[in-house]
């Protein structure tokens, strides 16, 4: 048995639990800049998969062909979402750009960290690390969702921050 599978699946249910039950029934009533922001502010604190990097977090052992790329990815798709989120804010015509280009990186970068914490079994050496894919990655992997979904409608209808 993969405790930690059990605790992603059993998060990403209960995230997408939230989504579906909770913000999908508003979501039309809300500004799009509202939500995104928030969401984005959320994924902004991705900095804190540095935590892969820090002795003590994690076991000496931790792979560093997993503990890198996930603490570099991380960092970089906290920043995107921090630059996006205010973008968003400054009402910029860079701003769905820019989200566009977080999702992509922020989803490229979780995907790559499944596959590389599988093939180097990082879950071995997470330690205190360990609630960052268990809680954080299925929420953020929720809030994707919400921001891909949102970006598709306002293309859908013709949607801009302006004003």
């Amino acid at each position: 048995m993969n405790t930690l599978l059990i605790n992603i699946f059993g998060n990403l249910l209960i995230f997408s639990a939230a989504y579906h039950w909770l913000l999908k029934p508003v979501l039309p009533q809300l500004r799009p800049s509202t939500v995104l922001i928030a969401v984005l502010l959320l994924h902004s604190m991705r900095h804190l998969g540095l935590m892969f990097l820090t002795t003590g977090v994690t076991s000496a052992a931790m792979p560093q062909q997993f503990a890198v790329p996930a603490a570099a990815g991380d960092f970089l798709s906290g920043t995107l979402a921090l630059l996006a989120a205010f973008l968003i804010h400054r009402k910029s015509s860079w701003a769905i750009p820019m989200t566009w280009l977080f999702s992509v990186v922020g989803i490229a970068d979780f995907a790559m960290a499944i596959v590389l914490s599988r093939v180097y079994n990082a879950a071995d050496f997470m330690g205190g690390a360990y609630w960052i894919p268990s809680f954080w990655v299925p929420m953020l992997m929720v809030g994707h969702f919400i921001i891909v979904t949102i970006l598709l409608r306002m293309k859908r209808e013709s949607l801009s921050f302006s004003a």
